[in-house]
Protein backbone atom coordinates (compact mmCIF):
# COMPACT_ATOMS: atom_id res chain seq x y z
CA UNK A 1 0.00 0.00 0.00
CA UNK A 2 2.59 2.64 -0.63
CA UNK A 3 0.48 4.43 -3.42
CA UNK A 4 -2.70 6.72 -2.15
CA UNK A 5 -5.87 4.47 -2.53
CA UNK A 6 -9.38 4.75 -2.13
CA UNK A 7 -11.04 2.70 1.01
CA UNK A 8 -14.66 2.04 0.34
CA UNK A 9 -15.29 5.45 -1.81
CA UNK A 10 -14.74 6.99 1.34
CA UNK A 11 -11.24 7.45 2.18
CA UNK A 12 -8.37 8.39 1.09
CA UNK A 13 -5.49 6.38 2.20
CA UNK A 14 -2.05 7.95 2.61
CA UNK A 15 1.46 7.49 4.43
CA UNK A 16 1.99 4.05 6.84
CA UNK A 17 2.50 5.36 10.40
CA UNK A 18 3.21 2.37 12.26
CA UNK A 19 2.90 -1.35 12.26
CA UNK A 20 2.65 -4.50 14.58
CA UNK A 21 2.61 -7.60 14.54
CA UNK A 22 -0.97 -8.46 13.11
CA UNK A 23 -1.93 -4.40 11.40
CA UNK A 24 -0.36 -1.91 9.28
CA UNK A 25 -1.58 1.98 10.31
CA UNK A 26 -1.97 4.45 7.68
CA UNK A 27 -2.75 8.17 7.75
CA UNK A 28 -6.54 9.10 5.89
CA UNK A 29 -8.86 11.01 5.15
CA UNK A 30 -12.70 11.27 4.86
CA UNK A 31 -13.09 12.34 1.36
CA UNK A 32 -16.09 14.17 2.04
CA UNK A 33 -14.81 16.41 4.91
CA UNK A 34 -11.27 16.27 4.74
CA UNK A 35 -10.92 15.14 8.22
CA UNK A 36 -7.98 13.52 9.09
CA UNK A 37 -8.10 10.01 10.74
CA UNK A 38 -6.19 7.08 11.14
CA UNK A 39 -6.65 3.87 9.71
CA UNK A 40 -5.62 0.10 10.96
CA UNK A 41 -5.41 -2.83 8.89
CA UNK A 42 -5.64 -5.90 9.83
CA UNK A 43 -4.81 -9.26 8.00
CA UNK A 44 -8.11 -11.54 8.75
CA UNK A 45 -6.28 -14.91 7.64
CA UNK A 46 -3.32 -13.92 9.92
CA UNK A 47 -5.68 -12.97 13.01
CA UNK A 48 -7.66 -16.10 12.49
CA UNK A 49 -4.16 -18.17 12.40
CA UNK A 50 -2.87 -17.03 15.22
CA UNK A 51 -6.01 -17.48 17.20
CA UNK A 52 -6.83 -13.53 18.04
CA UNK A 53 -10.25 -13.24 16.39
CA UNK A 54 -11.46 -13.09 19.79
CA UNK A 55 -9.50 -10.22 20.79
CA UNK A 56 -9.95 -8.14 17.60
CA UNK A 57 -13.74 -8.68 18.53
CA UNK A 58 -13.06 -7.40 22.08
CA UNK A 59 -11.08 -4.62 21.28
CA UNK A 60 -13.81 -3.28 19.00
CA UNK A 61 -16.78 -3.98 21.07
CA UNK A 62 -14.53 -1.89 24.16
CA UNK A 63 -14.05 1.09 21.83
CA UNK A 64 -17.36 1.23 20.75
CA UNK A 65 -18.40 1.13 25.00
CA UNK A 66 -15.76 3.91 25.68
CA UNK A 67 -16.51 7.28 23.97
CA UNK A 68 -15.01 9.64 26.24
CA UNK A 69 -13.07 13.05 25.25
CA UNK A 70 -9.96 11.29 26.76
CA UNK A 71 -10.03 8.16 24.86
CA UNK A 72 -8.48 7.80 21.21
CA UNK A 73 -12.58 7.15 19.30
CA UNK A 74 -13.40 4.45 16.36
CA UNK A 75 -15.36 6.23 13.97
CA UNK A 76 -15.80 3.15 11.95
CA UNK A 77 -15.19 -0.32 11.03
CA UNK A 78 -15.44 -2.49 7.49
CA UNK A 79 -14.09 -5.50 6.34
CA UNK A 80 -13.25 -7.41 3.21
CA UNK A 81 -13.30 -11.07 2.72
CA UNK A 82 -8.83 -10.65 3.36
CA UNK A 83 -9.37 -7.19 5.60
CA UNK A 84 -10.59 -5.40 8.56
CA UNK A 85 -10.17 -1.80 9.29
CA UNK A 86 -10.48 0.25 11.85
CA UNK A 87 -10.69 4.23 11.21
CA UNK A 88 -9.81 5.80 14.25
CA UNK A 89 -9.26 9.67 15.19
CA UNK A 90 -6.19 10.50 14.18
CA UNK A 91 -3.80 11.50 17.37
CA UNK A 92 -1.11 13.88 15.70
CA UNK A 93 0.93 15.11 19.27
CA UNK A 94 2.31 11.15 19.26
CA UNK A 95 3.11 9.31 22.80
CA UNK A 96 2.92 10.87 25.96
CA UNK A 97 6.17 8.01 26.34
CA UNK A 98 8.31 10.69 24.21
CA UNK A 99 7.97 13.86 26.47
CA UNK A 100 8.44 11.32 29.80
CA UNK A 101 11.98 9.93 27.61
CA UNK A 102 13.29 13.71 27.75
CA UNK A 103 13.19 13.74 31.58
CA UNK A 104 10.57 14.52 34.58
CA UNK A 105 7.63 17.20 33.56
CA UNK A 106 6.29 20.08 36.17
CA UNK A 107 3.51 19.31 38.36
CA UNK A 108 0.99 21.19 37.25
CA UNK A 109 1.67 19.85 34.01
CA UNK A 110 1.73 15.81 35.21
CA UNK A 111 -1.12 16.67 36.83
CA UNK A 112 -3.28 17.92 34.34
CA UNK A 113 -2.19 14.48 32.21
CA UNK A 114 -3.02 12.29 35.63
CA UNK A 115 -6.50 13.97 35.79
CA UNK A 116 -7.50 13.38 32.07
CA UNK A 117 -6.00 9.72 32.64
CA UNK A 118 -7.91 8.89 35.30
CA UNK A 119 -10.99 10.49 34.19
CA UNK A 120 -10.81 8.08 31.09
CA UNK A 121 -10.55 5.65 33.25
CA UNK A 122 -13.24 5.77 35.56
CA UNK A 123 -15.14 6.34 32.40
CA UNK A 124 -13.96 2.60 31.66
CA UNK A 125 -14.65 1.50 34.49
CA UNK A 126 -18.33 2.85 34.69
CA UNK A 127 -18.97 0.28 31.23
CA UNK A 128 -17.38 -2.57 32.99
CA UNK A 129 -13.79 -2.32 30.84
CA UNK A 130 -10.61 -3.05 32.29
CA UNK A 131 -7.40 -1.87 29.93
CA UNK A 132 -5.03 -3.80 31.67
CA UNK A 133 -2.27 -2.26 29.18
CA UNK A 134 -2.04 0.94 31.10
CA UNK A 135 1.68 3.05 30.07
CA UNK A 136 3.27 6.10 28.48
CA UNK A 137 3.48 4.08 25.45
CA UNK A 138 -0.55 3.74 25.17
CA UNK A 139 -1.21 7.26 26.10
CA UNK A 140 -1.64 9.82 23.06
CA UNK A 141 -1.24 13.36 22.77
CA UNK A 142 -3.87 15.32 20.54
CA UNK A 143 -3.01 18.97 18.92
CA UNK A 144 -3.68 20.81 21.87
CA UNK A 145 -2.17 18.43 24.42
CA UNK A 146 -4.99 16.73 25.84
CA UNK A 147 -4.23 13.21 26.45
CA UNK A 148 -5.90 9.99 24.76
CA UNK A 149 -6.10 6.26 25.75
CA UNK A 150 -5.47 4.03 22.85
CA UNK A 151 -4.84 0.65 22.86
CA UNK A 152 -7.84 -2.09 24.49
CA UNK A 153 -6.36 -4.81 22.96
CA UNK A 154 -5.36 -6.63 26.17
CA UNK A 155 -8.87 -4.75 27.88
CA UNK A 156 -11.72 -6.87 29.63
CA UNK A 157 -15.20 -6.49 28.96
CA UNK A 158 -17.96 -7.18 31.67
CA UNK A 159 -18.72 -10.37 31.23
CA UNK A 160 -15.19 -11.79 31.80
CA UNK A 161 -15.37 -9.55 35.03
CA UNK A 162 -18.44 -11.21 36.17
CA UNK A 163 -18.21 -14.82 35.29
CA UNK A 164 -16.98 -17.58 38.00
CA UNK A 165 -15.69 -16.15 40.86
CA UNK A 166 -15.91 -12.17 39.33
CA UNK A 167 -12.25 -11.90 38.94
CA UNK A 168 -10.07 -11.66 35.98
CA UNK A 169 -7.21 -14.80 35.45
CA UNK A 170 -5.46 -13.40 32.56
CA UNK A 171 -1.84 -12.25 32.81
CA UNK A 172 -0.98 -9.24 30.48
CA UNK A 173 0.38 -6.17 30.69
CA UNK A 174 3.73 -4.53 30.99
CA UNK A 175 5.86 -5.89 33.54
CA UNK A 176 7.42 -2.71 34.82
CA UNK A 177 3.57 -1.41 34.95
CA UNK A 178 1.52 -4.45 36.19
CA UNK A 179 -0.19 -4.88 39.52
CA UNK A 180 1.32 -7.30 42.05
CA UNK A 181 -2.10 -9.23 42.03
CA UNK A 182 -1.38 -9.63 38.39
CA UNK A 183 1.68 -11.04 38.94
CA UNK A 184 0.61 -13.68 41.40
CA UNK A 185 -2.05 -16.29 39.51
CA UNK A 186 -4.64 -15.89 41.92
CA UNK A 187 -7.40 -13.98 40.60
CA UNK A 188 -7.87 -10.14 40.90
CA UNK A 189 -9.77 -7.06 40.05
CA UNK A 190 -9.19 -5.67 36.73
CA UNK A 191 -10.19 -1.97 38.22
CA UNK A 192 -7.64 -2.01 40.75
CA UNK A 193 -5.00 -3.67 39.00
CA UNK A 194 -5.97 -0.63 36.43
CA UNK A 195 -5.64 1.86 39.48
CA UNK A 196 -2.04 0.69 39.94
CA UNK A 197 -0.50 1.49 36.68
CA UNK A 198 -2.16 4.83 36.94
CA UNK A 199 -0.51 5.23 40.49
CA UNK A 200 3.05 3.88 37.89
CA UNK A 201 1.86 6.66 35.55
CA UNK A 202 1.90 9.31 37.94
CA UNK A 203 5.33 8.74 39.52
CA UNK A 204 6.73 8.27 35.87
CA UNK A 205 5.40 11.58 34.98
CA UNK A 206 7.11 13.23 38.29
CA UNK A 207 10.07 11.18 38.07
CA UNK A 208 11.29 10.89 34.54
CA UNK A 209 12.14 6.99 35.59
CA UNK A 210 10.32 4.05 36.95
CA UNK A 211 9.48 3.19 40.77
CA UNK A 212 10.39 -0.38 40.16
CA UNK A 213 13.53 -0.80 38.16
CA UNK A 214 15.74 -3.53 38.09
CA UNK A 215 17.57 -5.06 35.48
CA UNK A 216 17.19 -8.56 36.62
CA UNK A 217 13.11 -9.02 36.28
CA UNK A 218 12.71 -11.43 39.20
CA UNK A 219 14.47 -8.60 41.54
CA UNK A 220 11.80 -6.48 39.86
CA UNK A 221 8.68 -8.35 40.60
CA UNK A 222 10.05 -9.04 44.62
CA UNK A 223 10.38 -5.02 44.70
CA UNK A 224 6.53 -4.92 42.95
CA UNK A 225 5.25 -7.61 45.61
CA UNK A 226 6.51 -5.63 48.15
CA UNK A 227 5.93 -2.23 46.64
CA UNK A 228 9.28 -1.06 47.66
CA UNK A 229 10.11 1.78 45.92
CA UNK A 230 11.40 5.30 46.71
CA UNK A 231 10.78 9.11 46.47
CA UNK A 232 13.11 11.17 45.01
CA UNK A 233 13.52 14.54 46.85
CA UNK A 234 11.59 16.96 44.40
CA UNK A 235 8.37 15.57 44.85
CA UNK A 236 6.06 17.48 47.01
CA UNK A 237 4.09 15.87 49.52
CA UNK A 238 0.93 16.03 48.58
CA UNK A 239 1.95 13.89 45.32
CA UNK A 240 4.09 11.39 47.70
CA UNK A 241 0.81 11.31 50.01
CA UNK A 242 -1.36 10.57 46.96
CA UNK A 243 1.15 7.93 45.33
CA UNK A 244 1.92 5.83 48.81
CA UNK A 245 -2.44 5.42 48.37
CA UNK A 246 -2.07 4.20 44.32
CA UNK A 247 0.85 1.80 45.14
CA UNK A 248 -0.36 -0.47 47.76
CA UNK A 249 0.02 -4.31 47.37
CA UNK A 250 -2.66 -5.20 48.80
CA UNK A 251 -5.52 -4.06 46.34
CA UNK A 252 -8.31 -3.84 49.36
CA UNK A 253 -6.48 -1.57 50.33
CA UNK A 254 -5.67 0.70 46.93
CA UNK A 255 -7.20 4.27 47.21
CA UNK A 256 -10.44 3.86 44.19
CA UNK A 257 -10.73 6.33 41.66
CA UNK A 258 -13.41 7.94 43.47
CA UNK A 259 -11.60 8.73 46.06
CA UNK A 260 -8.50 9.89 44.13
CA UNK A 261 -10.97 11.97 42.39
CA UNK A 262 -12.15 13.84 45.82
CA UNK A 263 -7.98 14.13 46.91
CA UNK A 264 -7.20 18.21 46.99
CA UNK A 265 -3.68 17.61 44.97
CA UNK A 266 -5.61 15.98 42.50
CA UNK A 267 -8.61 19.14 42.32
CA UNK A 268 -6.34 21.42 41.55
CA UNK A 269 -7.87 23.42 38.41
CA UNK A 270 -9.95 20.15 37.65
CA UNK A 271 -12.71 19.95 35.09
CA UNK A 272 -14.58 17.14 34.56
CA UNK A 273 -15.22 16.15 30.61
CA UNK A 274 -18.23 15.52 29.34
CA UNK A 275 -18.30 11.97 28.06
CA UNK A 276 -19.91 11.26 25.29
CA UNK A 277 -21.41 7.28 23.42
CA UNK A 278 -23.08 6.17 21.06
CA UNK A 279 -24.39 3.76 23.28
CA UNK A 280 -26.53 5.97 25.36
CA UNK A 281 -29.27 8.38 25.11
CA UNK A 282 -29.92 11.50 27.20
CA UNK A 283 -31.90 10.98 30.09
CA UNK A 284 -35.29 11.30 30.01
CA UNK A 285 -38.87 11.73 31.64
CA UNK A 286 -40.19 8.26 30.83
CA UNK A 287 -43.30 9.10 30.32
CA UNK A 288 -43.53 12.29 28.01
CA UNK A 289 -41.43 10.38 25.70
CA UNK A 290 -43.15 7.06 25.78
CA UNK A 291 -46.47 9.37 24.83
CA UNK A 292 -44.42 10.31 21.33
CA UNK A 293 -43.27 7.00 20.83
CA UNK A 294 -47.31 6.12 21.15
CA UNK A 295 -48.45 8.56 18.96
CA UNK A 296 -46.04 7.08 16.16
CA UNK A 297 -47.13 3.69 16.85
CA UNK A 298 -50.45 4.38 15.95
CA UNK A 299 -49.47 5.12 11.94
CA UNK A 300 -47.12 2.19 12.36
CA UNK A 301 -49.48 -0.35 14.53
CA UNK A 302 -49.37 -3.98 12.71
CA UNK A 303 -50.33 -6.93 14.04
CA UNK A 304 -47.80 -8.98 13.69
CA UNK A 305 -44.12 -8.58 14.73
CA UNK A 306 -41.47 -6.53 12.27
CA UNK A 307 -39.45 -9.23 9.68
CA UNK A 308 -35.82 -9.17 10.86
CA UNK A 309 -33.55 -9.54 7.67
CA UNK A 310 -32.14 -12.73 7.44
CA UNK A 311 -28.47 -11.76 7.21
CA UNK A 312 -28.47 -9.32 10.43
CA UNK A 313 -30.39 -12.41 12.46
CA UNK A 314 -27.19 -14.64 10.76
CA UNK A 315 -24.54 -11.99 11.95
CA UNK A 316 -26.20 -11.61 14.95
CA UNK A 317 -26.88 -14.88 16.55
CA UNK A 318 -23.78 -16.32 15.39
CA UNK A 319 -20.43 -16.64 17.46
CA UNK A 320 -18.38 -16.61 14.08
CA UNK A 321 -16.25 -13.46 13.23
CA UNK A 322 -19.02 -11.55 11.42
CA UNK A 323 -18.40 -7.86 11.78
CA UNK A 324 -21.88 -6.39 11.19
CA UNK A 325 -23.64 -7.31 14.41
CA UNK A 326 -20.84 -5.49 16.84
CA UNK A 327 -20.53 -2.22 14.87
CA UNK A 328 -23.49 -0.94 12.89
CA UNK A 329 -23.47 2.67 13.55
CA UNK A 330 -27.30 2.03 14.41
CA UNK A 331 -26.92 -0.46 17.28
CA UNK A 332 -26.85 0.43 20.97
CA UNK A 333 -26.02 -2.03 23.74
CA UNK A 334 -27.92 -5.04 23.16
CA UNK A 335 -28.83 -8.40 24.01
CA UNK A 336 -30.86 -10.94 22.11
CA UNK A 337 -32.35 -14.27 21.62
CA UNK A 338 -34.37 -16.52 19.22
CA UNK A 339 -37.94 -18.80 20.45
CA UNK A 340 -39.80 -20.95 19.03
CA UNK A 341 -42.83 -19.11 20.66
CA UNK A 342 -45.56 -16.61 19.71
CA UNK A 343 -44.64 -13.12 19.76
CA UNK A 344 -47.74 -12.85 21.45
CA UNK A 345 -46.43 -15.35 24.52
CA UNK A 346 -43.12 -14.10 24.35
CA UNK A 347 -44.50 -10.09 24.83
CA UNK A 348 -46.52 -11.67 27.95
CA UNK A 349 -43.41 -13.09 29.62
CA UNK A 350 -41.42 -10.41 29.46
CA UNK A 351 -43.84 -7.48 31.10
CA UNK A 352 -44.38 -10.45 33.80
CA UNK A 353 -40.62 -10.50 34.42
CA UNK A 354 -40.38 -6.88 34.27
CA UNK A 355 -43.03 -6.50 36.60
CA UNK A 356 -41.20 -9.15 38.94
CA UNK A 357 -38.44 -7.13 38.76
CA UNK A 358 -39.86 -4.26 39.51
CA UNK A 359 -39.60 -2.57 36.61
CA UNK A 360 -42.25 -0.17 35.12
CA UNK A 361 -43.06 -1.36 31.39
CA UNK A 362 -45.02 1.30 28.62
CA UNK A 363 -46.24 -0.14 25.24
CA UNK A 364 -44.28 1.51 22.54
CA UNK A 365 -45.81 -0.39 19.68
CA UNK A 366 -47.44 -3.89 19.43
CA UNK A 367 -44.31 -5.93 19.63
CA UNK A 368 -42.29 -3.62 21.38
CA UNK A 369 -42.08 -2.41 25.21
CA UNK A 370 -40.10 -0.10 27.47
CA UNK A 371 -38.67 -1.34 30.63
CA UNK A 372 -37.49 0.86 33.27
CA UNK A 373 -36.29 0.64 36.47
CA UNK A 374 -37.61 2.47 39.51
CA UNK A 375 -34.47 3.35 41.31
CA UNK A 376 -31.53 5.44 40.01
CA UNK A 377 -27.78 3.60 39.03
CA UNK A 378 -24.69 4.84 38.58
CA UNK A 379 -25.75 6.89 35.63
CA UNK A 380 -29.23 7.53 36.65
CA UNK A 381 -32.08 4.60 36.07
CA UNK A 382 -31.71 2.01 33.79
CA UNK A 383 -34.00 1.87 30.77
CA UNK A 384 -34.55 -1.13 27.93
CA UNK A 385 -36.46 -1.43 25.48
CA UNK A 386 -37.64 -5.27 24.14
CA UNK A 387 -38.19 -5.92 20.76
CA UNK A 388 -39.80 -9.17 19.00
CA UNK A 389 -39.09 -9.68 15.38
CA UNK A 390 -40.54 -12.22 13.21
CA UNK A 391 -37.34 -14.25 10.93
CA UNK A 392 -39.25 -17.69 9.79
CA UNK A 393 -42.81 -19.09 10.51
CA UNK A 394 -42.37 -20.33 13.93
CA UNK A 395 -39.30 -18.32 14.39
CA UNK A 396 -39.15 -15.18 16.06
CA UNK A 397 -36.11 -13.09 17.75
CA UNK A 398 -36.00 -11.07 20.58
CA UNK A 399 -33.82 -8.00 21.13
CA UNK A 400 -33.17 -6.14 24.12
CA UNK A 401 -31.95 -2.82 23.75
CA UNK A 402 -29.84 -0.47 26.49
CA UNK A 403 -32.11 3.01 26.41
CA UNK A 404 -30.09 4.99 29.06
CA UNK A 405 -28.39 4.37 32.30
CA UNK A 406 -25.43 2.24 33.31
CA UNK A 407 -23.72 -0.32 30.95
CA UNK A 408 -22.87 -2.18 33.69
CA UNK A 409 -25.91 -2.81 35.36
CA UNK A 410 -27.28 -3.32 32.31
CA UNK A 411 -25.12 -6.46 31.87
CA UNK A 412 -26.26 -7.59 35.35
CA UNK A 413 -29.84 -7.45 34.61
CA UNK A 414 -29.62 -9.34 31.41
CA UNK A 415 -27.39 -11.88 32.79
CA UNK A 416 -28.27 -12.32 36.29
CA UNK A 417 -31.90 -11.29 36.24
CA UNK A 418 -33.51 -11.40 31.82
CA UNK A 419 -31.72 -14.77 31.10
CA UNK A 420 -32.39 -16.99 34.07
CA UNK A 421 -36.29 -15.79 34.32
CA UNK A 422 -36.58 -16.14 30.29
CA UNK A 423 -34.94 -19.50 30.17
CA UNK A 424 -38.24 -21.44 29.35
CA UNK A 425 -39.10 -19.39 25.86
CA UNK A 426 -35.38 -19.36 24.86
CA UNK A 427 -34.48 -21.03 22.01
CA UNK A 428 -30.49 -19.78 22.47
CA UNK A 429 -29.09 -16.89 23.12
CA UNK A 430 -26.79 -14.62 20.76
CA UNK A 431 -23.12 -15.92 20.74
CA UNK A 432 -24.76 -19.73 22.29
CA UNK A 433 -24.20 -22.63 20.08
CA UNK A 434 -26.81 -23.01 17.98
CA UNK A 435 -27.50 -26.61 16.76
CA UNK A 436 -30.63 -27.79 14.32
CA UNK A 437 -30.50 -31.53 13.77
CA UNK A 438 -27.11 -32.34 12.80
CA UNK A 439 -26.09 -29.15 11.72
CA UNK A 440 -24.61 -26.82 13.83
CA UNK A 441 -25.45 -23.36 12.14
CA UNK A 442 -22.30 -21.89 13.61
CA UNK A 443 -20.06 -23.85 12.19
CA UNK A 444 -21.70 -23.63 8.65
CA UNK A 445 -21.36 -19.35 8.96
CA UNK A 446 -18.08 -19.81 10.70
CA UNK A 447 -17.25 -21.87 7.60
CA UNK A 448 -17.97 -19.22 4.60
CA UNK A 449 -16.53 -16.36 3.06
CA UNK A 450 -17.73 -13.10 4.30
Amino acid sequence: MEERNVLFGKYEMGRLLGKGTFAKVYYGKQMLSGESVAIKVINKDQVKKEGMMEQIKREISVMRLVKHPNVVELKEVMATKTKIFFVMEYVKGGELFAKVVKGKLREDIARKYFQQLISAVDFCHSRGVSHRDLKPENLLLDENGDLKVSDFGLSALPDQQLRNDGMLHTQCGTPAYVAPEVLRKKGYNGARADTWSCGVILYVLLAGFLPFQEENLMNMYRKVFKADYAFPPWFTPESKRLISKLLVADPERRITIPSIMRVPWFRKGFTSPIAFSIEESTPHKFGEEDEVMKQESLKKSSSSPAFFNAFEFISSMSSGFDLSSLFESKRKVGSMFTSRCSAAAIMAKIQAVANGLRFNVAKVKDFKVRLQGTSDGRKGRLSVTAEVYEVAPGVAVVEFLKSSGDTLEYTKFCEDDVRPALKDIVWTWQGDTVCNGDNNVNGKVDGEER
